[in-house]
Formats: C-alpha cells, sequence, structure tokens
C-alpha cells in the first residue's frame, strides 16, 4: 500500500491545488418573460375554470336502459339527428369503467377540454350502463347531469350498438377558434 502511496506522491510532484472559493456560485435565475408569466396566468384560469365547470349535487337518477338525449337550443335538427344516428367520425373516445366519481370527473373535464383543443368535435364517452352498481346506473346518471354544463358541450346522445349503446354516450363539441377559422377561410375562398 505504501508504494502505491509513493508512486502517487511522485507523480504529483510539481503539482500545484487550485486556489477555490469556499462559496459555489449559481447563475441566479432569471425573472420569467412578461409572455411567460401571461401564458402560466393564462393556463392556471384554465385550469380553475376546467376544475369549477360542474356541480356536485345528487343528478336524478337514471336506470341502466334508459335513453340520453340533450342539446342545447340553437343546434339544428340536421346536425343533431346525424349525432343521434352516430354518423360523425368519432375523434377521441374515453373508458370510465374503474372510476371514482371524484376521478370520473376530473378525467371528463380533461378529456373535453382536450378533445375540443385538438379540435375533434364529436367524442364517445363510455361509462357504462350501470346494472350492477348501487345504485344502479350511478355513473351514468353523474356523466348526463354534468355535460350539459360544459359550455363547450352541444349535444349529447345514447350511442348506437355498435359504440356501446346504452353504456356509451356520443358528445357534439363546440368548433374550436381555430377551425371556424378555418371553415370561414374555406367558405371566403368558394365565394370569392
Amino acid at each position: 500500500m505504501t508504494d502505491e502511496l509513493d508512486l502517487f506522491r511522485q507523480q504529483l510532484q510539481g503539482v500545484a491545488p487550485i486556489k477555490q472559493d469556499r462559496h459555489l456560485s449559481h447563475p441566479s435565475p432569471t425573472q420569467p418573460s412578461d409572455a411567460q408569466l401571461a401564458r402560466r396566468a393564462s393556463a392556471c384560469a384554465q385550469l380553475d375554470e376546467i376544475e369549477d365547470g360542474l356541480s356536485d349535487t345528487l343528478p336524478a337518477q337514471l336506470k341502466p336502459d334508459d335513453l340520453i338525449s340533450y342539446k342545447k337550443s340553437g343546434i339544428q335538427e340536421g346536425v343533431f339527428k346525424k349525432l343521434r344516428l352516430g354518423k360523425y367520425p368519432i375523434g377521441d373516445r374515453i373508458d370510465l369503467h374503474q372510476l371514482r366519481l371524484e376521478q370520473a370527473r376530473i378525467q371528463i373535464l380533461r378529456f373535453i377540454h382536450q378533445s375540443q383543443l385538438n379540435g375533434h368535435r364529436c367524442v364517445l364517452i363510455i361509462h357504462g350502463k350501470g346494472a350492477k352498481s348501487n345504485p344502479p346506473a350511478r355513473m351514468k346518471s353523474y356523466v348526463c347531469h354534468w355535460l350539459p354544463q360544459l359550455e363547450d358541450v352541444l349535444a349529447v346522445h345514447t350511442a348506437q350498438p355498435m359504440h356501446g349503446g346504452y353504456g356509451a354516450i356520443y358528445v357534439l363539441l363546440r368548433k374550436s377558434l381555430e377551425r371556424k377559422i378555418d371553415n370561414q377561410e374555406r367558405h371566403a375562398r368558394h365565394l370569392g
């Protein structure tokens, strides 16, 4: 062992130690720009808006085989019929099986918000019939109570059997701002 130590000392002859400060200097964190602060505030406001959007009051109790049908005023019958018949392409879907009510509530809010941002017009929510739950159709009842409260939800209808029947619903979403602008530009080109 002493041979190795002697060898090491020989190798280090003539090497001077580096003078070191007693403290390490870290670059001070930069302050966020006004644009970053604005984006952060906007994101927080959107989260608050999403989180506060739904009432937790007890909804009217549905039965497992109840048909769900809702549309906001101003929705054309042809648009609603197309939704009812499952003719819109399903942009995205979410399955709420195995979720507790509060989890489902948060997932629905995020799902609707993200689907609308992604430009989806029609989405599918699989809530299950709830024939074995106590009380029956509990999740279905809450989902159908929450959706009409959301501004971006224009219409809701029980899905066709090929998409889940009484255990799922189609949700028609408001067009995103980008989609509206795109449609306006497309129509302007056809007219002009």
